[in-house]
């Protein structure tokens, strides 16, 4: 039986699809590849779409059988071998829901991060104070200062991928309510997140956007949602969803699709990333 993992990282995800691949174009079925591995049918099925780690013994022995060439074998092998290794989130593993871990991942090797928040600003763009209150106001509060503290820690750690020298475009719709709600009673925390959403902001590979209740009701006002996009051909957008008890994702091409109509319907209707900096700067005032 291959080894279960918390939640598969993108290169299991994406060589799983690619095994998927190889075993249909050389005309196999599932039942006849895991004649080949002498396993159950279901085997195969979790290596195909990530539910497990690949074992590497099975990886080769199905890639003889779906006749791909040596050196591409080997080079597959190869990947296989990197993708098994832990994330580095995986250090969080005491206090990371297995749901989200996946997220971590994508997040990680996503090329485009297109993101929806209705109601605090987005993780990434988080400062440490305001990430300390949200997360103290929520139910993780509930489990003590040492669990929120690792989320905080957790939460800044992911933020280290857009100072990396080829940073995801990452773009970030706001409602306005986001500049409303104070997460504090000091107003200190909503002026330092607010400096940093400017300074972000400057960014060339991060977009911003507000919402402004000027404009009225739009079709996204549901639940805050992200959809990735990826350099690998072999991975489709994926769109993840957040709800109190745990997540969806979500990669069929009629999901995501609507999910990237209403993103370009509300981009196109919220303030401009001008008028967006205009606000901030109005609400620091406040504050």
């Amino acid at each position: 039986m291959s080894e279960r993992r918390a939640a598969p990282t993108v290169g299991q995800v994406v060589l799983g699809r690619r095994l998927q691949e190889l075993r249909e174009a050389a005309g196999l079925s599932r039942e006849e590849a895991a004649r080949i591995l002498r396993v159950a049918p279901a085997t195969v099925r979790r290596m195909e779409t990530a539910e497990v780690a690949l074992k590497i013994p099975y990886v080769q022995m199905l890639l003889a059988a779906y006749g791909v060439p040596e050196s591409e074998a080997l080079a597959f092998v190869d990947l296989a071998e990197e993708a098994n290794l832990p994330g580095w989130w995986q250090r969080y593993h005491d206090v990371l829901p297995d749901w989200f871990s996946l997220y971590v991942s994508l997040e990680g090797a996503a090329r485009i991060i297109r993101s929806y928040e209705p109601h605090f600003v987005p993780g990434l763009l988080q400062t440490e104070d305001y990430a300390r209150a949200v997360l103290e106001a929520g139910t993780i509060g509930n489990a003590g200062g040492d669990a929120v503290e690792r989320h905080v820690s957790l939460r800044m750690e992911r933020q280290r991928l857009l100072e990396r020298p080829d940073p995801p475009h990452l773009w970030v719709l706001m409602e306005e309510t986001v500049l409303r709600r104070p997460v504090s009673v000091d107003g200190r925390v909503m002026r330092d997140q607010l400096d940093k959403l400017l300074d972000w902001s400057a960014q060339d590979r991060i977009t911003l956007q507000i919402a402004e209740f000027a404009d009225g009701p739009h079709p996204g006002t549901y639940a805050p949602f992200s959809l990735f996009r990826f350099a690998e051909p072999e991975l489709p957008d994926m769109v993840f969803t957040e709800y109190l008890t745990g997540a969806l994702y979500l990669d069929s091409r009629r999901e995501v699709s609507a999910h990237l109509e209403v993103l370009d319907h509300m981009t196109a209707r919220a303030a401009s990333t001008q008028r967006t900096q205009k606000l901030l700067r109005e609400f620091r005032e406040r504050y």
